[in-house]
């Protein structure tokens, strides 16, 4: 079965996915043109058509059974280029030379309707030559368990790849228990450029092909740089203040990514690849769910210490390039390189600072608040309390003290915090009171940083297992609840409520 151009008929119908390539006019050397692997009985079973009609894609054409062909791999759209990129990573602090896309492929880009570039991916489409003995096929589980993720960290305000479908192939994929049904997911990125990208392009001591990739990435995604002396420095440093907000931003929800590879570290820092990630309930910063961590490395305390270790390794991928005119060795930059990193700490304390404000209804943290912070995640870790449920609960006191009317909002039903909480409570009223933005003002900003619904690991891994049983209304009303992560009812309560003994998940996988 070979991958057909889609029909001249269904393209003048309905508007297809508008390709507008630029990735694929840089060297060979870093990817490889292929077309996916068709299977035999593709269905959709979600489309993403907000997201569809933002990318400038008809969604009505998405999900006719053109759009579904192009989608499985069945058929190639016009316009399409499709390509498996190369990278290089560390994996658990291990250097692998080369890695790549061994289960996905880029289709190719469009421009969005607010102007930004977009790469369309196929993710569970086929062998490729970075598969490394693998069938470069997806289980469904992985691909539910992305599409909820990654769509409610968009609607929780994070950056990251989104989920434009998700499709079941009709062919059974084998691992390590047996056959599983099998699963097509269409990912959508700022870029799928990756600092494992850099160190690929490092490796091969071609400074003209490093610059080129290099000028690329400014001009998609740091285009202010392009003006600055040293353009590429202006580059490392935008690249280190953007991860640094993201992770930021992780560790304010408790999110945990579980593999923090350099190879998972996108340079327009989104979110990528969710494997063996998950949101912590109870609150312990050691806290790790990976399947394949057994050291540790990636627990969510040591997060942000990871993302500074990733950008060590970008910034010594980068430093030829950080030579200025004049300079007869690379010292003065690995000194400048360092000085740079050396900023991550602050930058993300910076970040996380006004993330924990918003948190807690502040509108700003000085240095008194950060006492107060800490004593309350403190108090979290040692009575085992539900992080989100936790700081969401400060929402029902908060709107008590603005006066504002809520209707069924309140968690007081489903969760309170324990009685031992009650002299932090008193401190915490009393700064809130004390602040001289206006109260109302910041219980709404409070209410949009302390969410209420979550993909906690027990009911994705329920939407999963429902799913391998041909029953996908436990997806459908998950990934419903999630595009409204702070609007709470009552009778949503199973969707809030953390996992029980019975029902807990202490271990996720990466599922390929």
């Amino acid at each position: 079965m070979v991958a057909r151009q889609t029909s001249d008929e269904s393209q003048n119908t309905m508007r297809p996915i508008p390709f507008d390539n630029s990735y694929q006019t840089l060297a060979d050397s870093l990817f490889h043109r292929q077309q996916a692997e068709p299977v035999s009985s593709p269905q959709a079973l979600l489309i993403n058509t907000e997201l569809a009609e933002a990318l400038n894609i008809d969604s009505k054409w998405l999900a006719s059974p053109a759009g579904i062909d192009v989608l499985s791999g069945n058929a190639l759209a016009a316009g399409s280029q499709p390509i498996a990129c190369v990278y290089a990573g560390h994996q658990f602090g291990n250097y692998n030379p080369q890695l790549g896309d061994g289960r996905a492929l880029l289709l190719g880009e469009v421009i969005d309707r607010q102007g930004q570039r977009k790469d369309i991916q196929l993710k569970g489409s086929g062998r490729t030559p970075y598969s490394r003995g693998g069938d470069g096929r997806s289980p469904l589980g992985p691909v539910i368990r992305e599409y909820l993720l990654s769509e409610a960290m968009h609607r929780l305000g994070v950056p990251s790849t989104r989920a434009l479908a998700a499709l079941a192939t009709g062919d059974p994929v084998f691992r390590e228990h047996g056959p599983l049904p099998g699963g097509i997911l269409c990912r959508v990125a700022s870029s799928h450029l990756r600092v494992g990208t850099v160190q690929f392009v490092a490796a091969q001591q071609d400074p003209e092909l490093l610059q080129q990739l290099m000028d690329y990435v400014i001009d998609r995604h740091y285009p202010e740089c392009k003006h600055s002396e040293s353009p590429y420095e202006a580059l490392f440093n935008a690249t280190l203040n953007a991860q640094a907000k993201l992770i930021s931003r992780w560790q304010a929800l408790g999110f945990i990514h579980g593999v923090m590879n350099t190879d998972n570290m996108l340079l327009c820092a989104e979110t990528i690849d969710y494997g063996p990630c998950a949101f912590m309930e109870a609150y312990h910063p050691g806290t790790v769910f990976s399947s394949i961590d057994q050291q540790g490395r990636y627990a969510y305390g040591n997060q942000p210490a990871i993302a500074q270790w990733n950008l060590v390794q970008l910034a010594q991928a980068m430093l030829t390039l950080m030579q200025r005119p004049g300079e007869s060795d690379l010292k003065p930059a690995v000194q400048r390189a360092q000085d740079t990193l050396n900023t991550f700490p602050d930058t993300f304390l910076q970040a996380y600072r006004q993330r924990m404000a918003e948190k807690l209804g502040f509108s700003h943290i000085n240095d008194d608040d950060e006492a107060l912070y800490r004593d309350f995640l403190a108090l979290l870790e040692d009575h085992d309390s539900d992080f989100t449920l936790s700081f969401r609960s400060l929402n029902d006191r908060a709107a008590v003290m603005a006066n504002c009317e809520r209707g069924g909002d309140s968690i007081a039903g489903l969760f309170q915090l324990p009685d031992a909480f009650a002299p932090w409570l008193e401190r915490w009223q009393q700064r809130f009171n004390a602040d001289a933005t206006p109260a109302e003002q910041r219980y709404l900003t409070m209410q949009k940083a302390n969410p209420v619904f979550i993909p906690r690991n027990h009911l994705v891994e329920s939407a999963i297992e429902k799913a391998y049983e041909g029953d996908m209304s436990v997806f459908f009303a998950l990934q419903t609840r999630l595009q409204d992560p702070f609007e709470y009812q009552c009778d949503a309560a199973e969707f809030a409520a953390p996992a029980t003994d019975g029902n807990r998940v202490t271990a996720t996988f990466c599922g390929t």
